[in-house]
C-alpha cells in the first residue's frame, strides 16, 4: 500500500472507531482483531496485512479494493 493510502485508512478507521464511541481495545474484542494490530493500523504503519484491513473496514461496513493503476497517475 501506498503510504498516502496507508495514512487515509489509518485516520479513516480512527475516525470511525471514535464517532461508534469505542476504545482501541474494545474495538480489538469486537473486531476480533489484536490490539497490537490496531494501534499500528491506527499509526499508519505501511506493512500491515490487507485482508486484516479489510476485516478492521468490514467493521464500518467498508473494504479496500484493487484497480489498475492508469498510466498519467
Amino acid at each position: 500500500m501506498e503510504k498516502n493510502k496507508n495514512n487515509d485508512i489509518s485516520k479513516f478507521i480512527k475516525m470511525k472507531r471514535k464517532e461508534y464511541g469505542l476504545t482501541q481495545e474494545e474495538f480489538a474484542l469486537k473486531s476480533g482483531l489484536g490490539l497490537r494490530f490496531v494501534r499500528e493500523l491506527e499509526q499508519g504503519k505501511t506493512t500491515v496485512r490487507l485482508d486484516k484491513v479489510n476485516h478492521a473496514l468490514s467493521m464500518f461496513n467498508c473494504v479496500v479494493t484493487y484497480r489498475k493503476k492508469e498510466k498519467d497517475e
